[in-house]
């Protein structure tokens, strides 16, 4: 055989065995499930637990970190991302009928209960007719917290209740206690001359409490509490994506996941496990409240 000839073979031998590995690299990627979702605070507990989780599955999860909750919706919306997880319904509203999108939830992740306190009283029940409660003056937590008042049956709503609910909505004569809405960081220090308050999570430690002395929060199971529960979102073509409803599920239902989310939350975060139908159910009647809102 020519030294030539020798020298061809040996040159398409190589080729082929390259061409092999590149076809079995090809294979090999192709199989790995890359996802992009959006967060704010990817240091979280429960995030590198649930890119752990995902891994097991054969799902690779890219997490893109946000520093403010303006910016995901956006981003998911632009293609830049596949899912985002940050926000809860109403945001989401908010956040579609003011730019004109149709971004959907695909599933539930959690409630962060709005709690009642007071320095004065044991119950919700021990608060007396004519009582003073105050509750926070921004429009989206004043909403909140008047549902919560509304639950625990010491205000009534003349609407029944909305997550765009104010002050004047607020039906006086059916009511036991009165309402006085103050800036939120200045509730703490006014707790002890009021019957009770709505403090935001953020501002319970500074008021000298923990999140156990609630009197009452939200209950996750109350209807009136679902447009709270965080979601992850995507775009509408994505709704049955089958890897992203796995990615929910993992999210549900792991154990390391799910330790995380109570400790990043300071064990407040009550777990729901809401499908997507149900959620844009829930998501449609909030649009609709807010496109009335804006009206």
């Amino acid at each position: 055989m020519s030294r030539r000839l020798t020298t061809v073979l040996v040159a398409a031998t190589a080729a082929a065995a390259l061409a092999f590995s590149l076809a079995g690299c090809s294979s090999a990627s192709s199989s790995d499930k890359t996802v992009k979702i959006g967060v704010v605070g990817k240091s979280d507990p429960q995030w590198p637990a649930f890119v752990a989780a995902a891994k097991k599955d054969g799902i690779d999860v890219q997490l893109v970190d946000f520093q403010s909750y303006d910016k995901p919706n956006p981003a998911l919306t632009e293609k830049d991302l596949d899912l985002n997880e940050f926000q809860h319904i109403v945001y989401l509203a908010q956040y579609n009928v003011a730019s004109g999108q149709k971004l959907v939830p695909i599933g539930s992740t959690a409630i962060y209960p709005l709690g009642l306190y007071s320095k004065k009283h044991d119950s919700v029940k021990a608060i007396p007719a004519g009582g003073s409660v105050a509750v926070p003056n921004d429009a989206s937590n004043q909403a909140r917290a008047l549902l919560v008042l509304q639950s625990a049956g010491l205000i009534s709503l003349k609407s029944g209740g909305t997550a765009f609910s104010d002050i004047a909505d607020i039906d006086t004569a059916k009511s036991k206690v009165k309402v006085t809405p103050l800036e939120a960081a200045l509730i703490p220090n006014a707790l002890p001359d009021v019957d009770a308050a709505i403090l935001n999570n953020d501002f319970v430690t500074k008021a000298g409490l923990t999140f156990k002395d609630a009197l009452t929060t939200d209950d996750a199971k109350d209807a009136q509490a679902q447009p709270y529960v965080n979601i992850f979102a995507s775009r509408p073509e994505d709704k049955d994506n089958a890897t992203y409803l796995k990615l929910v599920k993992i999210f549900q239902t792991d154990k390391a996941v799910q330790a995380g989310l109570k400790k990043s939350s300071g064990d407040t975060a009550v777990p729901v496990a809401l499908d997507g139908a149900d959620l844009e159910k829930v998501l449609t009647t909030v649009e609709k409240d807010a496109k009335d809102h804006r009206s």
